[in-house]
């Protein structure tokens, strides 16, 4: 099947999300992050069906995702905001890369040339991640809202319902 064919045959398909921030320095109040990384989903059909927010601790980030993971009905995918820079406390990057089975290189990679478009070199501090974890999509997104936004907008909302038809083959 081509590339096209596939996107028609998962045209319809909806992901059950789960979305946590990952921050020290907001609250659910502040989240505008997590807000967008919501919005997109809802807006395009998807059920976001968990949220939390947890400070930049790698066991607070880990349990909420493991325990994500680890329910009985885990979500299609989670996607987390916040952590992913070069900061002496962004760590979201290397629990996820500890649960993650099968990276999406390429994710990474169209971000931070995406983002390059829109910050110039700066683009080069996102250590953005995605893939599997067992059967779950993970993603990790910066916590700026235009970051949020980009990923959002151009990779994520477009290539969800293929991503999910996908895990369902």
């Amino acid at each position: 099947m081509s590339t096209d064919a596939h996107h028609l045959a998962a045209a319809d398909r909806r992901a059950r999300c789960a979305v946590l921030t990952v921050s020290d320095t907001r609250a659910r109040a502040t989240d505008r992050g997590g807000d967008a990384v919501a919005h997109a989903l809802t807006a395009a059909g998807h059920a976001v069906e968990h949220r939390d927010l947890v400070p930049d601790e790698p066991e607070a980030v880990r349990a909420a995702v493991r325990g994500w993971l680890d329910a009985a009905t885990p979500p299609d995918v989670i996607l987390t905001t916040g952590g992913t820079g070069i900061a002496r406390r962004d760590t979201t990057v290397e629990v996820a890369r500890q649960l993650i089975d099968k990276e999406l290189e390429g994710f990474g990679e169209l971000f931070r040339m995406l983002s390059y478009e829109q910050v110039g070199p700066a683009a080069m501090l996102s250590r953005a991640v995605g893939g599997l974890a067992g059967e779950t999509l993970l993603f990790t997104l910066p916590g700026s809202v235009n970051a949020v936004t980009l990923a959002m907008e151009k990779l994520i909302v477009p290539e969800l319902p293929h991503l999910v038809w996908e895990r369902s083959r």
